[in-house]
């Protein structure tokens, strides 16, 4: 079977190993909750030999339901802010980090399309978080182009380059 250069996994390497080397200086460990790129992030960072030393387990929460029954996000939370939001990202990072034994958590929760965009959530909106034992927990909303794919794909980037930057972070 052929890879195509545009495979996210690969095309991720760089980023993935740049986190990856930031954990493993620090003795930190990485869990994932993802929702749009279906489990993407923790692919590319398992693809790295040597991952179990840092990647401690990754968590796929595509529904709603599986948000809160995975991660602890409560129902009413979703139900008020929706699930692309600021609020739910939040709440799966820190889940996240509440329900594993890492230290470092990103979450993703966003509209890869081509459909279940809306005037004022459009496809390509993603709302990436994290969150680290013992600091703030963090947000950013991306709005992303392209197809589903490559909206995926930019997830995966930005969300690695962002754990990056919150384990160089002081705490």
């Amino acid at each position: 079977m052929e890879v195509a250069v545009s495979d996210p996994i690969e095309a991720a390497e760089p980023a993935a190993r740049s986190l990856a080397d930031a954990l493993l200086v620090r003795r930190l460990r990485l869990v994932t909750a993802e929702s749009c790129t279906g489990g993407l992030i923790a692919g590319a960072c398992t693809a790295l030999a040597g991952s179990s030393e840092w990647f401690e387990r990754g968590m796929v929460s595509y529904s709603n339901e599986s948000k809160t029954e995975l991660l602890g996000v409560p129902a009413d939370l979703i139900a008020r802010h929706g699930a692309v939001s600021e609020e739910v990202a939040r709440a799966m990072a820190e889940g996240a980090l509440a329900h594993s034994r890492a230290d470092l958590a990103l979450a993703v929760t966003g509209i890869a399309g081509p459909t279940g965009g809306s005037p004022a959530k459009p496809v390509g909106t993603v709302w990436l978080a994290w969150a680290r034992t013992g600091a703030v927990t963090g947000a950013r909303l991306l709005q992303l182009d392209g197809d589903r794919a490559a909206i995926r794909l930019q997830t995966v980037l930005l969300a690695l380059e962002a754990g990056r930057d919150a384990v160089a972070a002081p705490e």
